[in-house]
């Protein structure tokens, strides 16, 4: 809050008003104006003291949240094949269809290339990264030798109760492949098979298998991928099926349900 300043008609020092009440503050030493002064011009070169706390800038919070969204959005038409494979997107061409400036646009390219979904072109801006079935099916693979051996011991000692309340969420799944978009699909997917793995206790496991994960859903070479409305529904009926056998403790149906969950990606 800020405070009205007055000069006082006898002495010329302004009162600073708190509250409605005036007040004269006392008059500082002129060590003490000295000091200010130096403190005043490290804050003006953005410098601080060690005694100083640095004063936070919203601006940086709120352009990180910019780029959040950013992020999301892009990943969102990633997944839906408005991205197209081996096509370049310039930032500011990108900024302008999001209604933002191309700063925010470009970090989060950058977090995709992290990721390996883009790659950078000098100059020109970041490549949509063009994978084929061969990677597909390595995703598979790798995602089947850490996913089976956790789903299996986490059937072995998580009890029924833990299990039945991830039902909304299997549910969800069901109701996201119903409406045929992929990108909508692909979140439920991903939100329900978080959920499973964060049973185990082990946050690295979660995040290495969602980020396996959201890789296996880029599209593939040629546009969107081949799966359909149908092959949206099949993939959540075997996520309700695989729940209902974890619930019930029957390790071989949660075995045939996870390998085949893999051996069928392509």
């Amino acid at each position: 809050m800020q405070q009205s300043a007055h000069s006082s008609a006898e002495t010329g020092v302004p009162e600073a008003r708190t509250g409605g009440v005036p007040r004269v503050p006392p008059q500082p030493r002129a060590q003490d104006v000295d000091r200010e002064r130096g403190v005043a011009a490290e804050v003006t070169r953005g410098e601080h003291t060690h005694s100083e706390q640095p004063i936070p800038r919203p601006r940086l919070v709120q352009r990180a949240s910019v780029r959040g969204q950013i992020l999301d959005a892009l990943r969102t038409a990633l997944v839906a094949g408005e991205l197209t494979p081996g096509e370049v997107y310039s930032a500011p061409a990108l900024g302008e269809r999001f209604g933002v400036s191309a700063t925010p646009v470009r970090e989060a390219m950058q977090q995709l290339a992290l990721e390996g979904a883009v790659e950078v072109v000098p100059n020109r801006g970041f490549r949509v990264v063009e994978r084929g079935a061969r990677e597909l099916a390595e995703l598979a693979e790798v995602r089947a030798l850490i996913e089976i051996p956790v789903m299996l011991r986490l059937a072995r000692t998580v009890p029924a109760e833990r299990w039945t309340a991830l039902r909304p969420l299997a549910e969800a799944t069901l109701r996201a492949a119903s409406s045929g978009c992929r990108a909508t699909y692909a979140e439920s997917d991903r939100t329900f098979h978080r959920a499973l793995f964060a049973l185990s206790g082990n946050a690295q496991l979660v995040q290495i298998a969602d980020d396996l994960h959201r890789r296996a859903q880029w599209p593939l070479v040629g546009g969107p991928s081949s799966r359909g409305h149908a092959d949206l529904l099949a993939d959540a009926t075997q996520h309700t099926a695989l729940l209902e056998a974890l619930i019930a403790g029957d390790l071989d149906v949660v075995r045939a349900l996870v390998g085949g969950h893999f051996a069928g990606a392509s």
